[in-house]
């Protein structure tokens, strides 16, 4: 059987409706819309006295890990990377407002990771998976679709912070923010004449444009594997364990968990990876994709590595397979030498794509009974508290709880299982003790 033919069958083409030009283009859109990472996570890292080389590398090659297992182990179209968010808690909180050193840090973050491979094993994750109403499915996935349309108008400058109201429409003359809407308008323009390639070819075209204008940033430099010793197996587990540093080691496992359930369900969603029975197909080699690029990215000298909401670009460039993934992650290994390259690509070229991915996301709302006040409330407070708060995870749980009190307040509460009032419990409990995640 031909080499082309077997990885047809092994990655369900057919099936899905899939072909390897698109998936390939979908890993290059993917990878496009997240390569900011590769910049951002040194920059926050560095500020704990990580050496920042060293730092790159590991984002490079964690990100390459969990997207190329991801790809090839689970098979879907989800690209893994160091995350926003949980870089800041490790840097900002855990190390310089702790005093904990980087490296007791990236023990707790290792733990974590440990952690969600032995709850996955055991199948505790897997029912936490399940445990989600799936009537809060489609309010996640328009939750995620509002979540990366506003960071997509933050970035391109369309909405700026207002003390007063606190948000408010930015300078539109602003050389990078009429960039931005240039690419808005170029994709647009694409996706409505159904190009596949609309999102890399606006992207691209953005740049171009942008360099012609002198809007381009053009930063020298090279990185290599080399680099990676500063960091590589640098944790200290044994201080981690000394500190008792349980409640890190929490707030990693419990946010990355839920963030990565969020971005499972909108992705899966928009790809219609889901079976008829709202089931998810090889949620466990998922779970353990997942679990193990974490404990990859501690072990090289990076924060939690979590599965990206990006990944939603690569699926509306028609993404349906690991073949996907794969692509990323190789692009990912490329970017630790052309990492100068990739930061020529400014936020005004990929904000737009953002939002437009956001815009085809919000499509799931149709799905969602509005009419049945159990199923629209809690869906309503998913899908803005994804947004407003800023984190997947934190929309989850109020949903998740709201689901679960009118559940109560309606005398369902026997139709609601043992393992469900548990988590309920727990995101009471986190709302109450740590504030906000």
């Amino acid at each position: 059987m031909p080499m082309r033919e077997r990885l047809e069958r092994y990655f369900e083409f057919q099936a899905l409706g899939a072909d390897l030009k698109t998936e390939i283009l979908a890993g290059f859109t993917t990878f496009i819309t997240m390569a900011y990472i590769v910049f951002v996570n040194p920059s926050i890292l560095a500020e704990t006295g990580m050496p920042l080389p060293a730092i790159v590398a590991a984002t490079c090659l964690s990100a390459a890990f969990g997207s190329l297992l991801m790809g090839i182990y689970a098979r879907y179209p989800i690209a893994l990377a160091p995350g926003m968010g949980l870089n800041a808690y490790f840097t900002y909180t855990v190390v310089k407002g702790m005093g904990v050193s980087w490296q007791a840090a990236l023990g707790a973050v290792f733990l974590s990771g440990v952690i969600f491979l032995l709850l996955t094993l055991v199948g505790v994750r897997q029912l936490i998976v399940e445990a989600i109403p799936h009537e809060l499915y489609n309010a996640v996935a328009a939750g995620v679709g509002l979540f990366i349309a506003w960071i997509g108008f933050r970035n391109a400058g369309i909405i700026v912070p207002d003390p007063a109201t606190t948000v408010t429409l930015g300078n539109l003359r602003d050389p990078h923010t009429a960039l931005a809407l240039f690419g808005l308008l170029v994709i647009a323009a694409l996706m409505a004449w159904r190009v596949r390639a609309a999102m890399l070819v606006g992207i691209l075209a953005t740049t171009l444009l942008g360099a012609i204008f002198g809007l381009v940033r053009w930063q020298p430099g090279a990185y290599s594997l080399a680099d990676l010793a500063a960091t590589a197996f640098r944790l200290d587990l044994a201080a981690t364990l000394h500190i008792g540093l349980l409640e890190i080691v929490f707030v990693f496992l419990f946010v990355d968990l839920f963030d990565n359930v969020g971005t499972l369900v909108a992705v899966g969603k928009k790809a219609r990876l889901f079976t008829k029975e709202n089931q998810i197909p090889r949620l466990n080699r998922i779970l353990i994709s997942d679990a193990s690029a974490t404990m990859v990215g501690a072990l090289t000298g990076t924060s939690t590595v979590v599965s990206y909401i990006e990944s939603s670009a690569g699926v509306a460039a028609g993404g349906r397979t690991g073949v996907t993934a794969i692509v990323t992650g190789l692009l990912f290994i490329l970017a630790l030498f052309i990492a100068p390259l990739i930061g020529a690509i400014p936020a005004a070229a990929t904000a737009p794509a953002l939002i437009l991915v956001g815009s085809l996301m919000i499509s799931t709302v149709s799905e969602i009974s509005w009419s049945d006040p159990m199923v629209a409330a809690p869906a309503f407070l998913t899908m803005m508290a994804i947004p407003l708060t800023f984190s997947i995870a934190n929309g989850l749980a109020f949903g998740f709880t709201a689901f679960t009190l009118l559940k109560v307040l309606r005398g369902e509460f026997r139709k609601v299982n043992l393992f469900v009032y548990v988590l309920t419990a727990l995101f009471i409990l986190r709302f109450f003790y740590m504030g906000k995640g």
